[in-house]
């Protein structure tokens, strides 16, 4: 008994000397946060990264850096247009001219009515009209259009009546491209048709789809917002004009989890804007035996269009931007300030949410692996 006791003791300080070499899911803070230092020619003292707490203090200026993406997302607000259709150039007119005199000039014996089918609206805007010449008729309604012909043909047909359809051309279409269940090339039928219309014509966006993103194309110019912010903000529900082209596709941006997370993957954005209160519940908190709540790590790194080096010894963050490529941003969630302050810091993508580990997870080990030993021992004594 007394070998099988010396036996458990020296286990016992072989554990506890090897204590701080146990296999773990992750690093301490310490050794996440342990930057080499190197030294410029001018002297001047650097590290690997930055690191900022995330506290009620610094969030005003972390908030003014820069995205890391290098770009801001614009849009174009809804301006009511008047509820018709407005003729473009290539689209095409069926004119039908009633005509009650007997001798007509436009019709033949026995026939009162004049059909003058596709006539194709040039790209400057014109029509031919027999014994009338050309006229313009883009940027009419069809209403005014009929009045207009009916106009110029009273000194030919004194008692000439108008009726006009009008067949939209590609000028007067909108391209759906994609993103909804029915994609395709769509005709205004009135001049106020908003976005979210069109997407209703087009069958809606599929449930699956991630935070619908809308990208609009007009022009040489490209516009982005979310589906979600048109609903949330009807001010931003913009009518289409012809020849618009509108995509509209997944999220695209994603952020990652590691270390003494409840789960270690990479996460869509579901929504537009995900602080790090979000995605700590989104990667379903931390580990309750393993995790360091005082040590949630947020890695970033910024383009170097955006970095701004300058920041002083006391590492007060700089509003203008980021001092280093790479940042590491600090938040303890067993503190009221680090909660609070965990909601308002923004995630952005690509970011790496690292959860450190904690020193009692490996004492707990530790203690585990002693209780067994025990265990062991007074099975072998018995």
């Amino acid at each position: 008994m007394t070998v099988i006791l010396r036996g458990t003791v020296m286990l016992g300080l072989c554990l506890a000397l090897t204590a701080c070499g146990l296999p773990r899911g992750a690093g301490f803070k310490s050794e996440v946060l342990s930057a080499s230092e190197s030294t410029t020619t001018d002297g001047i003292r650097t590290h690997d990264f930055a690191v900022f707490s995330v506290t009620r203090d610094s969030l005003p200026l972390l908030s003014q850096w820069p995205s890391n993406s290098g770009k801001a997302d614009t849009w174009i607000g809804h301006v009511a247009q008047p509820a018709n259709t407005i003729i473009a150039p290539g689209d095409t007119l069926k004119i039908t001219i009633w005509d009650a005199e007997e001798n007509s000039l436009l019709t033949l014996p026995n026939q009162r009515a004049a059909q003058l089918q596709d006539t194709q609206v040039s790209p400057d805007g014109r029509i031919f009209l027999p014994f009338v010449g050309t006229m313009k008729v883009s940027g009419m309604s069809p209403a005014t259009a009929r009045e207009r012909i009916q106009d110029m043909l009273l000194n030919t047909v004194p008692s000439a009546q108008v009726q006009l359809n009008v067949v939209q051309g590609r000028a007067n279409t909108v391209t759906l491209a994609s993103g909804v269940r029915q994609p395709g090339v769509y005709p205004l039928v009135d001049n106020n048709i908003s976005l979210l219309s069109l997407v209703a014509q087009g069958g809606g966006v599929p449930e699956a789809s991630n935070n619908p993103q809308v990208r609009l194309f007009r022009g040489n110019k490209a516009y982005s917002t979310s589906l979600d912010r048109l609903f949330e903000e009807p001010a931003l529900d913009t009518v289409m004009q012809g020849g618009d082209r509108v995509v509209i596709e997944a999220d695209d941006r994603y952020f990652l989890s590691l270390g003494a997370a409840t789960r270690e993957s990479l996460y869509p954005f579901p929504k537009d804007n995900v602080s790090a209160l979000d995605a700590m519940s989104i990667i379903g908190g931390v580990q309750a035996v393993r995790a360091d709540p005082k040590a949630i790590l947020i890695l970033r790194e910024y383009p170097q269009a955006v970095v701004r080096p300058g920041v002083g010894p006391d590492a007060i963050p700089s509003p203008a931007g980021p001092p280093q490529d790479r940042v590491v941003f600090t938040i303890d969630l067993t503190k009221a300030d680090g909660l609070f302050s965990a909601g308002k810091f923004a995630i952005q993508s690509g970011d790496l949410v690292y959860v450190a580990e904690s020193p009692l997870g490996s004492a707990n080990t530790l203690i585990s692996l002693f209780g067994n030993l025990v265990l062991t021992r007074q099975r072998l004594i018995n």
